[in-house]
């Protein structure tokens, strides 16, 4: 999951280097902690969050039938 989501969020930012993930795993959640360069964050974020959102939607899927909710935090 971790190597998905930054597959993604490097190709949306423009620095794709400081893409990082931080990974905390619990008995009911996923929660990955995203991390990006300061001038990238209206990137990930999008329009009324829309990039966020398709990204968590996106993550959601890729879970499938792991019963564990994922949790995105877009880290500042």
């Amino acid at each position: 999951m971790k190597n998905l989501l930054i597959e993604i969020a490097q190709h949306i930012v423009d620095y794709p280097e400081e893409v990082k993930v931080h990974e905390i795993d619990t008995h009911q959640s996923l929660i990955l902690e995203l991390s990006v360069a300061k001038q990238d964050l209206g990137m990930i974020i999008g329009k009324k969050g829309g990039n966020i959102g398709a990204i968590r939607t996106i993550m959601m899927a890729a879970a499938g039938k792991t019963n564990k909710r994922i949790i995105i935090e877009v880290m500042d």
